[in-house]
């Protein structure tokens, strides 16, 4: 029997896996050998196993999560989940890239600075927005502005030039809040530097909250400068201008790419009235372990939502998804204009669940699940 299967060694030598990863592999349950001798624990794999082998070893090169080479190699001929699981990992990888380019942007920025400090000036990057688009995404995030003293960096609004988007981002580590404004041109101002792919500061909230308020109704463009330090604000002949926290925030990109395994769209009235009117429990979970009101969202097996109280999902199936949150954030993270559309985005009980708005694919929030006791 032995004759028509390839020992280990074998395996290893043609496939490009070494020994050591076939027996991990091995444990791990993502490739068994065909036969293992009960005396000596020798493994032996089967002729056809030296593709799934060779498969296997392409998969570990590009990275891809053991999970996810599992499924690869589990998924059933013509299904298309093994192709689909591959779109999601280049995906990934492309935003990766992504982001590693604007690190190394600003890191060779720092180190221009760092080398030259008297030839390389900080840069200043002036644009326009819409005055519209900039208060509805200041106040798509301001909810979530952090308030611990620990984490000054929090206390702000992330104004994040990214070429032809501005966005705004705010976090106090429970919730993460995100929104996209279009930049509409750069400010024909002489000796003044092109919009860059990547120009950040941290807006301090009581100057973001100054910003918001001299913006009102305002129509037309807002002119805004970014660099050096400092913020700069002009609104129809108004100007405001402030120093940035001195900071570096937090990598808000790989906290905002989920991958969801339900979407629920419903209007934004009908999911903040079943969140009053549902029963809650009192938990800890809140900043320093505060008390607060948790409610449960569910998603049966046949996609049903609902929201229900903590311990009164007792009628669901096995398999049924629950997502236990912080009501008053949830209910924080809806658009304050009730009537939109929005689109829950549930992953699992303990993953990141993101609130969107239909019409405003940009404008979004993540919301971290709370741990149910056992």
């Amino acid at each position: 029997m032995e004759s028509d299967l390839r020992s280990i060694g074998e395996l290893a030598r043609d496939s490009g896996l070494s020994i050591s990863a076939l027996r991990f592999y091995d444990g791990a349950g993502v490739l068994a050998p065909a036969r293992v001798d009960p005396r000596t624990g020798y493994r032996w794999y089967a002729p056809g196993q030296l593709a799934d082998a060779r498969l296997l070893a392409r998969l570990r090169r590009v990275g891809l999560p053991l999970a996810d080479i599992r499924a690869v190699l589990g998924a059933a001929p013509g299904s298309g989940a093994a192709q689909r699981l591959m779109d999601e990992h280049l995906r990934r990888l492309e935003h990766g890239l992504a982001d590693a380019r604007r690190e190394l942007s600003l890191i060779r920025r720092l180190i221009d600075q760092r080398e030259n400090p008297m030839a390389t000036p900080p840069a200043e990057y002036r644009f326009t927005v819409p005055a519209r688009g900039l208060a509805e995404a200041l106040d798509a995030v301001r909810f979530a502005v952090g308030g611990d003293p620990e984490l000054p960096v929090l206390s702000g609004v992330l104004f994040d030039l990214d070429g032809g988007l501005l966005r705004l981002v705010a976090t106090d580590r429970y919730r993460i809040a995100l929104a996209e404004v279009s930049v509409e041109s750069a400010v024909p101002e002489e000796g003044a530097v092109p919009v860059a792919p990547a120009a950040s500061a941290v807006v301090p909230v009581a100057l973001a909250d100054a910003v918001r308020a001299l913006l009102g109704s305002a129509a037309g463009v807002v002119e805004l400068a970014l660099g050096a330090g400092t913020v700069h604000v002009t609104v129809g002949g108004h100007r405001i201008e402030g120093v940035a926290l001195d900071h570096d925030y937090p990598d808000y990109r790989p906290l905002v790419r989920l991958e969801p395994v339900h979407r629920i769209g419903l209007p934004a009235a009908e999911l903040r009235a079943a969140l009053v009117s549902a029963a809650t429990s009192s938990l800890p979970s809140g900043p320093h372990g505060a008390a607060c009101e948790v409610t449960l969202l569910t998603v049966d097996g046949e996609g049903r939502f609902a929201v229900a109280a903590p311990g009164a999902d007792a009628d669901l199936a096995a398999g049924a998804l629950r997502v236990a949150v912080n009501r008053d954030f949830l209910l924080e993270a809806l658009p304050a204009d009730a009537p939109g559309q929005l689109v829950l985005e549930l992953g699992g009980p303990i993953t990141p669940l993101a609130v969107r708005t239909a019409d405003r694919p940009g404008t979004f929030s993540v919301l971290m699940p709370v741990r149910l006791p056992a």
